[in-house]
């Protein structure tokens, strides 16, 4: 049997414009036990206005799951933008023929302050206040009923505002839906994916993490 271990992945990066550095990132995924391989893939993209953050899951899991999941990846590295709901149908396109994915989407844009977001399917988004004293979460993703590739219902995408410090989580249903209830926002963002998925994984499924401190073009 393959060890949780040795499937592990994990990512962590600060995304910059010039000397600025307006997000820094973190990704941790867990494959379930007994697999090599996870139907779970996370993306961080810059682009001229912001940050291009998505969570995908891959059907089931194993290979397919897998490959579904990199499909829906590269059409969005391949076409990226502030157009979530383009963006969903277009993954939407590509991943017929294959057993689907969850996909969930965020834009955050350092222009003005804001993230846009939209999900169908299981990967839970939560937006954390940096703000110890504010109340938890200041947002929760709306997710549509579907999955892309198969279903795709029709998505409108919601925006809130956010402020430097604040944290956006994606997580898959690998992991545990009170895993913000309590969370620390402590350390780096890749130690907060680590310490989400140490904490709240489901070791029957895949897991993924994803969390983005949005720093602003102040900073």
């Amino acid at each position: 049997m393959t060890s949780w271990r040795v499937c592990a992945r994990n990512a962590a990066g600060v995304l910059e414009r010039g000397h600025r550095k307006p997000v820094e990132w973190g990704i941790a995924t867990r494959c379930r036990l007994g697999e090599a391989m996870s139907g779970d893939l996370g993306l961080v993209q810059l682009l001229p206005g912001g940050a291009l953050v998505a969570g995908i899951d891959g059907l089931g899991h194993g290979p397919e799951a897998a490959r579904a999941a990199r499909r829906a990846a590269a059409v969005m590295r391949g076409s990226p933008g502030e157009d979530l709901v383009g963006l969903v149908q277009r993954c939407h396109t590509a991943l017929r023929g294959t057993r689907g994915a969850a996909i969930s989407l965020a834009f955050l844009s350092a222009s003005d302050d804001q993230m846009t977001w939209l999900g169908v399917g299981n990967v839970e988004g939560r937006m954390l206040s940096g703000d110890p004293a504010a109340p938890r979460p200041k947002g929760s993703l709306a997710l549509g009923r579907g999955v892309p590739g198969h279903e795709l219902p029709s998505v409108q995408p919601a925006t809130i505002g956010v402020q430097p410090g604040d944290v956006l989580l994606l997580a898959t249903d690998g992991v545990h839906a009170a895993f913000a209830d309590s969370l620390e926002l402590s350390g780096s963002s890749q130690a907060i994916t680590e310490r989400i998925v140490s904490d709240h994984w489901k070791r029957s499924d895949d897991a993924l993490v994803i969390a983005v401190r949005y720093l602003g073009t102040r900073w």
